[in-house]
């Protein structure tokens, strides 16, 4: 045995910084540095091409230890631990059977707990019988109003075992009363039941620009749920900061975790202000980020909201501990497309590999096919062995904090925690986030945001494979389940139905909400009787009534959702609906000229343009002069074509193919190449416009739509 030590560095000179930059001066030949290798984020962050000791300082450690200050490697000294993060997945089949079905399959097949997501009826605070329930019962969310409901939905679920998690909007005090009935029903011990609650006021007011009461109100009855929570309940969370709504209007990192920490701040406030300790009221928090496909800045989100919450809680007297911020990664319904959802995998793995990396707490994936409606098994299966991957064969829980000392990932990590520190010291100067929401600040950024980022995606600058990239407009739709909404509906009326016997108890129960007096609000009083409400029978719809009795309400405009890819496919239902009314897509003739190396290059570009607005390119191998092509183009019956080939044989070509093609009556003729100095002549000869690398994709399809005949 050879007991030398191998020591590879030692066998190679060291390089310094300059030598490195003169090697890539002379490999970018004369093309500027600062354009071609560094790259600005939408935070406003320049990323170099390379980091190095000089970048991160090795003393002193200013990222500490996982399970210490300031937490950004992570909130637990071993980091997730031997079995990882938590598993969760996200359920909101209206059928309470079929979502049961769901859950114990995939309880039994890998996940760890499960999320809830009520329907829009239970949301508004309806029962599914109310006559203002017959549009909203059933959509998006599980038909759950009341305690047999979740006992069905949980039917053979070990609650002891198996954390839940809710999401019920605005009614997050009724739907809480609903699951800890259940914990009474099914004699689980307050000691060792799981869960959260998840009330999150705020977001609610962001999403659907309303409350059924004032904000004080809201906030002051999340309090109130806190305060049973901590006191009974230490397994348990009451309050949620779900920053969802602002990343799907089109909020950038920074913002994101601006927001997060000023709702973490109001939520704080109201707690303590409750009367509740600072310590008790940080352990109540869960803090829920959408997590993008961009690997790094993912990564290095979730870090930097460690660092930003444990500051934050640090200046508000919290213990060490009761800092540590517990993390809920979802990977977001921004980046889902329903173009070629298959690459969603790709998308989803991707973002959770990088929560994971991170040190969340727990993470869900969406299934591919979530953006096209409920999701269908196999979306189910994909999305929980995804994790399972990551977690068993991966090995990503062997390290603690794996990309911590990275120059990169800690500069980055600093970076953007001081920018977004900036924007939530913002948000706090003007009077914190209900004030920011009320007056319009956070949605006029977050639009400036989104508008910058379309313009980029319309340009093809950030691609989305599949759909503004490599498009196939052949390929067969993805079927999803789709329930019998009114069956259901019917079905859950009878269920609500067999209540009726208890209509009196119930009343009388929800009647006692009324008579918490305010002044005891936030001291876990009103969470109490609704909890002992909904054990004798009182629906939600019932719960959310009571509650009403007790005043006000809240407006501002809500935030719009968007995905990322929804101008492209917007482009491609308008191709498709002009497919099934004239037979056919729109089309446009591919007029390459010269050999297959001269053409095929721009040809191949140019199908992948038009294509990412439904419209069919008709190919060919290529001509050797005007008539062929003429007589080509006459026979395809399209009326637009392109001109494909190399800037070599364009000063050949054009002048007598594009006036070949106008005379044969092309109607619009594209020539693909930036023709620089060859515009005005190319222009002359019958050539309308130029489609290149750099240039506005979008735009350029939809005027082509029109034109076409497919819009107006």
């Amino acid at each position: 045995m050879n007991d030398e030590i191998l020591a590879i560095a030692g066998d190679f000179p060291a390089t310094s910084y300059d030598e490195w930059r003169g090697a890539v001066d002379k490999a970018l030949k004369g093309a500027p540095f600062e354009k071609k290798l560094v790259s600005k984020l939408y935070e406003g962050i320049t990323v170099q091409p390379i980091y190095r000791r000089t970048d991160w300082p090795s003393e002193g450690d200013p990222s500490g230890f996982p399970g210490a200050m300031p937490f950004t490697r992570g909130c637990g000294a071993a980091g997730a631990g031997p079995d990882g993060w938590d598993v969760r997945q996200e359920h909101s089949h209206p059928d309470v059977k079929a979502g049961n079905d769901e859950i114990l399959t995939d309880l039994e097949r890998g996940v760890g707990s499960g999320l809830i997501q009520f329907d829009q009826a239970a949301q508004a605070g309806l029962d599914a019988d109310a006559a203002s329930a017959e549009s909203l019962a059933g959509r998006d969310g599980v038909m759950v109003y009341s305690v047999d409901d979740l006992d069905a939905l949980l039917a053979e679920v070990s609650l002891d075992i198996a954390p839940v998690s809710l999401d019920a909007g605005a009614q997050y005090l009724p739907a809480a009363a609903l699951l800890a009935a259940l914990w009474r029903r099914r004699n689980v011990a307050p000691g060792v039941a799981l869960g959260a609650f998840n009330a999150d006021p705020l977001a609610v007011l962001a999403s659907t620009g309303a409350l059924p009461t004032t904000v004080d109100t809201a906030l002051a009855r999340m309090a109130d749920l806190a305060a049973l929570t901590a006191a009974t309940y230490p397994k348990v969370t009451a309050v949620g900061v779900n920053t969802s709504v602002y990343y799907d209007a089109g909020a950038n990192e920074a913002q994101d975790l601006a927001c997060s920490m000023a709702t973490g701040v109001a939520y704080l406030r109201a707690m303590t202000q409750a009367g509740m300790s600072v310590d008790a009221a940080c352990r109540q928090i869960v803090f829920t980020f959408s997590v993008g496909c961009d690997f790094f800045l993912t990564m290095t989100k979730l870090r930097a909201a460690r660092k930003m919450w444990a500051r934050i809680a640090e200046s508000c007297g919290a213990s060490e501990s009761a800092r540590a911020m517990t993390i809920f990664a979802r990977t977001a319904d921004r980046m889902m497309t329903r173009r070629d959802p298959w690459v969603n995998m790709l998308r989803t793995t991707t973002a959770a590999f990088a929560a994971g990396v991170a040190g969340a707490n727990a993470v869900s994936v969406l299934p591919f096919d979530a953006s096209l409606g409920l999701p269908g098994g196999l979306g189910r299966r994909i999305a929980r062995n995804a994790q399972t991957v990551l977690r068993e064969e991966s090995s990503l829980t062997r390290v603690v904090d794996p990309a911590g000392g990275s120059w990169y990932v800690e500069s980055l990590t600093d970076e953007l925690a001081r920018v977004a520190w900036t924007t939530f010291q913002e948000i706090e100067k003007a009077g914190g986030m209900v004030n920011a929401l009320s007056n319009g600040m956070i949605a006029e950024r977050i639009a400036a945001s989104h508008a910058e980022r379309e313009k980029n995606i319309g340009k093809r600058k950030d691609p989305i494979t599949g759909v503004s990239e490599f498009p196939n407009i052949t390929e067969s739709p993805v079927e999803s389940p789709k329930p019998d909404l009114k069956a259901l509906r019917a079905e859950a009326t009878k269920r609500l139905d067999a209540l009726r016997s208890q209509r009196v108890t119930a009343l009388a129960a929800a009647a006692s909400m009324r008579s918490v007096d305010r002044a005891v609000l936030g001291q876990g009083k009103l969470a109490a009787a609704a909890i002992d409400a909904a054990a004798v029978g009182a629906t939600l719809g019932t719960l959310a009534e009571a509650l009403s009795a007790l005043g006000g309400g809240a407006t501002v405009k809500a935030l719009p959702r968007h995905r990322l890819s929804e101008t492209f496919e917007t482009l491609r239902d308008q191709a498709d609906a002009f497919k099934v009314k004239t037979g056919a897509w729109p089309r446009i003739f591919l007029a390459n000229m010269g050999p297959v190396a001269h053409h095929t290059g721009r040809a191949t570009f140019a199908k992948n343009f038009f294509e990412t607005g439904g419209i069919e390119t008709l190919g060919n191998n290529g001509f050797a002069d005007a008539e062929s092509c003429v007589k080509a183009f006459k026979d395809s019956g399209a009326s637009m074509a392109i001109l494909c080939s190399s800037d070599a044989l364009y000063e050949g070509f054009v002048p007598s193919t594009a006036p070949a093609l106008k005379q044969a009556g092309c109607s619009y003729l594209f020539l693909a190449g930036n023709p620089g100095e060859k515009k005005q002549a190319y222009s002359e000869a019958g050539v309308d416009d130029y489609i290149f690398l750099g240039g506005d994709v979008l735009g350029t399809l939809r005027a082509t739509l029109a034109r076409l005949g497919v819009t107006k």
